[in-house]
């Protein structure tokens, strides 16, 4: 695969991955009438994604089409919107098909299956299935949290929780101590010790800039 000679990023098809490769679904188990695909992007460029269904009335996609920045990946969530025993043991597909950013050049597209099964999932399954998230994380570890993913509800969030950063924690209470300290523009009473250390009276563009590094802080203390 080459670079194109008119600005497109690749010329050909590249690899879709997907997880999973078949959607499975339950008659008696309403847990599973929703899953999570997740569509992984490795490559170092940004592509958009379509989600499209060969019997789009038994199924509702949230967001089946957006973005994927480079070495990032997004959960899309499937409902079944049709789940009776007339549709059990009866297989659909969903095509996943990446772009070019920008363009409706096909990069690559994948295929998986969509089955309704009978009865309850078996537990074993389930945890197999976890294993091999894991696996696939761990060919791709660039993509174990990113921005652009979504939990079952469609929300975006990071898919790792980090422990609190201590770091930005500190630097967050030195930020707030010195948005105490005086200003030169500040009349400074005559008992006031700080009238010692004249260092301590800050400038007006001095707190400015611990306002604005505050507030980094403050929103990489809330992602943790």
């Amino acid at each position: 695969m080459s670079s194109s000679g008119s600005g497109g990023i690749l010329d050909g098809k590249i690899p879709v991955f997907v997880f999973p490769v078949q959607i499975d679904f339950y008659l008696e188990d309403q847990t599973t009438h929703k899953r999570v695909v997740t569509i992984y992007n490795p490559y170092e460029f940004d592509v958009t994604f379509k989600v499209l269904c060969n019997n789009p009335k038994k199924y509702a996609v949230v967001e089946p089409e957006g973005k994927i920045c480079g070495q990032k990946c997004v959960d899309i969530v499937i409902r079944h919107v049709a789940v009776s025993l007339q549709t059990v043991d009866t297989t659909d597909k969903f095509r996943i098909s990446l772009f070019e950013e920008g363009t409706n050049d096909l990069l690559g597209k994948k295929d998986i299956l969509a089955i309704l099964h009978a009865g309850n999932p078996d537990p074993q399954s389930n945890s197999l299935g976890d294993k091999q998230r894991k696996a696939l994380g761990g060919v791709f570890p660039s993509l174990g949290g990113g921005s652009g993913q979504q939990d079952a509800n469609g929300q975006s969030h990071n898919r790792e929780g980090g422990a609190p950063n201590y770091i930005a924690c500190f630097v967050a209470v030195i930020c707030i101590l010195a948005l105490f300290l005086p200003t030169h523009c500040e009349p400074s009473s005559s008992t006031s010790l700080l009238q010692d250390y004249p260092w301590l009276h800050l400038s007006l563009h001095q707190k400015l800039v611990f306002a604005y590094v505050l507030g980094l802080v403050t929103l990489a203390i809330l992602r943790t």
